[in-house]
Formats: structure tokens, C-alpha cells, sequence
């Protein structure tokens, strides 16, 4: 099931969540043109590796670019590959402008920051000894999913099932959607093998229930404003 987009017209032009995007793609085509063992030693400098933070491991002097809290922000610019970028833009794209619309710009920055720290949070205290570094936007996203999912839970959002040519396109309640694909992250970290590399889905939970708790502590802030 893959959004495309939804119903929720916004009241302003999404600045923040445009310049998000592109800073992240800004990002991805600096790791591109630092080559193929550049492109691996980004995720080393830059990329936020649990073992590193805790102080359970040391970079090499080469690596060790920033403090290793920088990372913790850092991390949420970077992208394993295209479609690693691709995939986490497209739900930028269509949940994060009305989340941002409702929160407003300067809430926006924080909220979706804290989302981030809260997803590192979940991929780090379970193995706090993992030297395997953690990149991409996903985590901070899926807050945002998760804010949209309390402040506008029956709004529809058209989504394409790949069951075959041609797509089959449906207008699904945002409840629905973001609950199967809470359900789907759920199934996968229970079933991911600890200590391999791969999609952080512990990550993807904890942004998650960050932006649940968050945005209704956001949003109430600024309905009493």
C-alpha cells in the first residue's frame, strides 16, 4: 500500500517541510559525488552509531568528524540509496504539510527534531552496543505519521495497491492506513534479526509514539496560544 496523497487542503505554503526535502536531497547528492568509498565513510562520520554515542566505541581520528550527540540530528539527513530517499520523501510529501500547517512553522522544527530523538532512542537503548550506523529520515517521519494520525484521523488519503497492472487506486480513512502500516513496522521489528543492518524498524515504532504523544501536547499548546 503506497500513498500517493490526500484530501486535507492546507491554509500556507509548507516551507519547513519543503526545505526538509530538500536539504535531504541536497544531502544525498553530496554523498553521491564523494564516491563509492566516500559514500560509505559518511555513514561512519555522520551517521549516528549507537556504540559510538554510549561510549562503547571509538571512531578512527579520520571519521570522527562531530561530537557524537550531533549525530543524533545529523543521521536524519542521510539515505542509504535512492530509494531509501524516495520512499521517506513520498511520506514527507503527503502527511507532513498539514501537520506543519496545524502546528506552525517554529513547532514544526522542534516537534519534528524531537521525533527524530525519540526514534534514535527506540533503535538505540535495546542494543546500545551496535556499531551499525543509523541514517535516514524515517524515524522523525514516522512522528510525523503519528501526528497526523491524532489530528486528522478520518481524512482520506488515496493510496495505490502494487497488486499487479494496472495499480488499484483507493480513497482509505488515514486511520486505516497509518494503523496498518503501524501494525506492518510492528510485525517486522519482532521478526528483524538483532544485530544486522537493514530497515531500523524499532526506529520507525519510537517516532511513532513520540509524534503521538507530542502532537497533542503541541497542538494543545497552540489552541491555548
Amino acid at each position: 500500500m503506497i500513498p500517493l496523497r490526500d484530501v486535507n487542503p492546507v491554509s500556507r505554503t509548507p516551507v519547513i517541510t519543503y526545505s526538509i526535502m530538500a536539504l535531504c536531497g541536497l544531502v544525498f547528492a553530496i554523498q553521491l559525488g564523494s564516491g563509492e568509498g566516500g559514500f560509505q565513510s559518511v555513514f561512519y562520520s555522520f551517521g549516528l552509531i549507537p556504540a559510538v554515542l554510549t561510549n562503547q566505541a571509538v571512531l578512527p581520528a579520520e571519521l570522527s568528524v562531530l561530537p557524537a550527540y550531533l549525530t543524533v540530528v545529523t543521521s536524519m539527513f542521510l539515505h542509504g540509496g535512492f530509494l531509501h530517499l524516495a520512499g521517506n520523501m513520498l511520506y514527507l510529501w503527503v502527511f507532513s504539510d498539514n501537520v506543519e500547517d496545524r502546528l506552525g512553522r517554529g513547532s514544526f522544527i522542534l516537534f519534528y527534531l524531537l521525533c527524530g530523538i525519540g526514534a534514535a532512542a527506540a533503535q538505540i537503548l535495546p542494543d546500545p552496543a551496535s556499531r551499525i550506523p543509523m541514517v535516514g529520515a524515517s524515524g522523525a517521519i514516522s512522528g510525523v505519521l503519528g501526528a497526523y494520525l491524532i489530528l486528522f484521523p478520518h481524512t482520506r488519503v488515496v493510496v495505490a495497491l502494487p497488486l499487479g497492472p494496472p495499480l488499484r487506486m483507493l480513497r482509505m480513512r488515514a486511520i486505516t492506513v497509518l494503523g496498518l502500516w503501524f501494525l506492518l513496522q510492528l510485525a517486522s521489528s519482532l521478526l528483524a534479526t538483532s544485530g544486522q543492518g537493514g530497515v531500523a524498524f524499532r526506529a520507525h515504532l519510537g517516532g511513532f509514539v513520540t509524534g503521538l504523544l507530542l502532537s497533542s501536547l503541541f497542538s494543545s499548546r497552540i489552541a491555548r496560544g
